[in-house]
């Protein structure tokens, strides 16, 4: 009997409240990143009504001012309607950041420390960080999620080339898709709800949507004569971002990565510099997983680290390919480790992150994207792994 089962993953919309959070947090990174390539951020947002909280720790030279990029990074977003509540030019913005803990600095930075073993750069934390990759899709990332992604891409797309003036910013996507011997064959569900000012219809809506949105982006070929389309299933969604529900950095961390498909140690990416190996040593396992990926080794593939904080190295390097590996786990193990380093600073100099490149990463998200920036998606480790395992 042929294994089948049925899969599910969600994406979110920029005008979403916990990514509108996101993007000003990874907004206020990029603005130190940009005077200050040293900068230690560890920003947090809260959103709610017309409120904008910002937090968190932050020690940088940059100087910039931290409302501007706020209230830009909100009019980015769309939120510039006259029946917003919340509005780039009229949100009130708290500031409660403060200095970076210098006992968490002492960690991190390359010199000598009373009670440091080394005098090297250091985890700016403990925990486990995972990445992953499978054949499923020309982005080497599972189905379900890069759908919901392309969906969400799209109705951004529309709604800011102004194709549909009763478009707005706030809106989640998911897709069904089933599988047959752990490959997918055909998209069971679509669901699109979008935000829409109150003139717009239920039929306009999901005329649209289904017209512009589901069959421009899906395959054809996934779709079947049986497949549910769910639009605005409530029948109205006019009020919606933060005047609807509250929204806090961190909190979309399986939309940001895989969609539930492969694991995740449970650290937050938005507002952090890449001294927080919770973003920068992900960052470098999706690199790893989708080399091996790409030079054939398997079809499927997740790379799990583990860091002490203040520690240099990993204390755990672990591979798996749930049985889809052409050769052996322990002769890839021993091709990553001679291909890869794996100490914070040496990911830092890989992936070239001391950039303010962090905004490009915050939506729709942080892995399965071709921007010549995104440096932990490109494949050009393949021939160094193909050399090592020889």
């Amino acid at each position: 009997m042929s294994k089948s089962y049925i899969f599910s993953s969600e994406s979110v919309g920029e005008g979403h409240p916990d990514k509108v959070s996101d993007t000003i947090s990874d907004a206020i990174l990029d603005a130190c990143l940009r005077s200050d390539r040293h900068s230690r951020v560890a920003c947090e947002t809260f959103v709610k009504s017309n409120v904008v909280c910002v937090g968190g720790e932050i020690t940088t030279k940059a100087r910039f001012d931290y409302e501007k990029v706020v209230r830009d990074a909100i009019r980015g977003i769309g939120y510039v309607n006259d029946d917003d509540v919340f509005h780039a030019d009229k949100v009130f913005i708290n500031n409660y950041l403060t200095a970076q803990s210098p006992d968490i600095a002492q960690g991190v930075d390359a010199k000598k420390a009373k009670g440091k073993a080394t005098s090297e750069q250091g985890a700016g934390d403990q925990g486990l960080m995972f990445g992953y990759a499978c054949d499923e899709t020309p982005e080497l990332m599972p189905a379900p999620i890069m759908f919901s992604h392309r969906l969400g891409r799209q109705l951004t797309r529309l709604r800011k080339t102004g194709k549909a003036d009763w478009l707005r910013p706030d809106a989640k996507t998911q897709v069904s898709v089933r599988y047959v011997e752990d490959k997918p064959v055909k998209i069971t569900s679509v669901v699109v709800s979008t935000q829409h000012a109150a003139s717009a219809t239920n039929k306009t809506i999901r005329d649209f949507i289904t017209k512009h949105v589901i069959h421009k982006v899906v395959p054809k070929k996934m779709l079947a004569h049986d497949t549910q389309f769910l639009i605005n299933p409530t029948g109205r969604f006019v009020t919606g971002g933060p005047e609807g529900d509250s929204g806090l950095t961190g909190r979309k961390i399986i939309v940001d990565t895989y969609g539930g498909m492969g694991r995740h140690g449970g650290g937050a990416f938005s507002g952090k510099d890449p001294s927080k190996v919770d973003r920068s040593a992900a960052y470098m396992g999706r690199y790893v997983a989708k080399n091996i990926v790409a030079a054939g080794f398997a079809s499927r593939c997740e790379v799990q680290f583990a860091y002490a904080i203040g520690y240099p190295r990993p204390v755990s390097v672990h591979v798996d390919t749930f049985g889809t590996n052409q050769i052996s786990e322990a002769k890839i193990i021993r091709a990553v480790n001679n291909t890869f380093k794996f100490k914070p600073a040496d990911i830092v100099k890989q992936l070239k992150l001391l950039r303010p490149i962090y905004s490009l990463t915050t939506n729709y998200g942080h892995f399965g994207k071709t921007h010549k920036d995104i440096t932990w998606e490109k494949t050009d480790k393949v021939a160094a792994l193909k050399k090592a395992v020889k």
